[in-house]
């Protein structure tokens, strides 16, 4: 009778650890960026979406104004860019964690951060953060506080 030595099931054991953990590795989630061509700020956004794992599809548009009507953004959660992830949209500097939260938020028509709140993503000015809060618009129009975040 052969028994396989300690080496070979650790190499097997090793070889179906890392197989199986390709086989579950996510999909990259991708998102749809439109931007001025001249807002420095919107590029670190894209950046860091980059940097939290989202492929970022950046297009820049001549009036975004258009863009934000077309994709039902009110005016009075406006920002400078607008992503679009899974039809919905994603006004200004929204934390990737937020972003990540909408694909689970079926509720909701899409987050805003109005304005462009210092120390928000790609907002960043050394320590200096402006609190600030992440909007979800509601299929009924209501909005509601999806995450808070203090100044400091």
């Amino acid at each position: 009778m052969h028994f396989p030595t300690l080496k070979a099931l650790r190499i097997a054991a090793l070889s179906t650890l890392l197989f199986s953990a390709f086989g579950q590795a996510a999909e990259p989630v991708v998102i749809d960026v439109h931007r001025d061509a001249n807002c420095g700020c919107c590029k670190d956004w894209i950046k860091h979406l980059e940097s939290n794992g989202f492929t970022v599809r950046d297009h820049v548009e001549r009036d975004m104004v258009a863009v934000k009507q077309q994709l039902g953004v009110p005016p009075r959660l406006a920002s400078c860019h607008t992503g679009v992830i899974d039809g919905r949209f994603v006004e200004g500097h929204v934390p990737a964690a937020q972003v990540l939260e909408l694909r689970k938020r079926p509720d909701l028509l899409g987050l805003a951060v109005p304005g462009m709140p210092m120390g928000s993503p790609g907002m960043e000015m050394g320590d200096h953060r402006d609190a600030f809060q992440v909007i979800g618009l509601r299929k009924t129009g209501a909005e509601q506080v999806i995450a808070d975040y203090p100044a400091h």
